[in-house]
């Protein structure tokens, strides 16, 4: 099967029009038609559907390119692994992590790395739903739970726990609570239970809501919330990693908190000799034994 053909055949699939196909080939229309046409005429079937409005596959279009994009896949990796090197870390890296943990915990440390290995290009999803790795939606994942595909390579980071933190300006003026009880005069800041979060969280979240707190606010991220607590609105529901960059927080409540969220890095087993990730991987690795040394775990 010629390649040519497929390659172009992959490009009109994925933009779903001979012309926007050809704009990304650099070929006029025309040429990216023959080109269709020749492959629908050596397999003997009809590969799309044409219409004024586009190009639909066919159930035969629709097999053929789900065989393109693992062929992609495939070469992307092969090409990342080519391109790595023992001295020389470079190239994308697309990671993704929870919103809180990434814009809290990652993004503030990662001039580090930057330094490590200055042509190194991250690309940073942050967002509560999981990627699929082994479709290559990430290379890396952080996350708030054990991966549960099983051609990916794990690893269990720390544990984390969900606790009340606020202000000693705020607890000056409003008064420390010493029981679930004496939280009815405050406000508490939190992630509303039914915003995706780990259930541990959530869980917390729904037995201090409970309680007659005399105001709220809600925010669909840690961030957010950590935001008000520092700003002094009221009490908030934060990750403990938090307290080694923030020190002058003060823990409220201290027989009150989540259970324990074990947190993972996992990247595909094809990833296992680049050293992108490992890159990564240990960079991680060693902050988090700083974090543990500072906490004095």
């Amino acid at each position: 099967m010629d390649w040519d053909k497929l390659r172009i055949f992959h490009a009109v699939a994925d933009a779903g029009s001979l012309t926007h196909a050809g704009d990304v080939l650099h070929l006029s229309q025309s040429a990216v038609s023959r080109q269709v046409r020749a492959l629908e005429d050596a397999l003997g079937t009809t590969l799309f559907h044409r219409h004024a409005r586009g190009l639909i596959l066919t159930e035969q279009g629709e097999m053929l390119f789900e065989a393109t994009k693992a062929m992609n896949r495939k070469l992307d990796t092969t090409a990342a692994r080519i391109r790595d090197s023992e001295e020389h870390v470079f190239g994308e890296l697309k990671v993704t992590t929870p919103v809180g943990f990434g814009t809290l915990w990652l993004v503030p440390r990662l001039s580090k790395l930057y330094t490590r290995y200055p042509d190194l290009k991250i690309d940073l999803l942050l967002e509560e739903r999981v990627l699929d790795l082994p479709m290559r939606e990430a290379d890396v994942a952080i996350r708030m739970k054990e991966p549960s595909q099983a051609d990916l390579i794990r690893r269990r980071l720390l544990n984390i726990r969900m606790r009340l933190y606020a202000t000693q300006d705020y607890l000056d003026r409003v008064g420390t609570p010493r029981q679930l009880t004496d939280l009815a005069p405050h406000r508490l800041i939190c992630q509303n239970p039914q915003t995706p979060q780990v259930s541990a969280g959530a869980a917390l979240t729904q037995t201090l809501l409970g309680q007659p707190v005399s105001s709220t606010l809600m925010v669909n991220n840690y961030f957010g919330v950590l935001q008000g607590v520092l700003n002094h609105v009221g009490i908030g529901v934060l990750p403990d990693y938090l307290t080694t960059d923030f020190p002058h927080l003060v823990r409220v409540l201290p027989q009150i908190e989540s259970n324990e969220v074990p947190v993972f890095l996992a990247f595909p087993e094809e990833l296992r000799s680049s050293r992108r990730v490992a890159a990564f991987r240990d960079f991680v690795l060693e902050e988090l034994q700083e974090l543990r040394r500072t906490s004095g775990e």
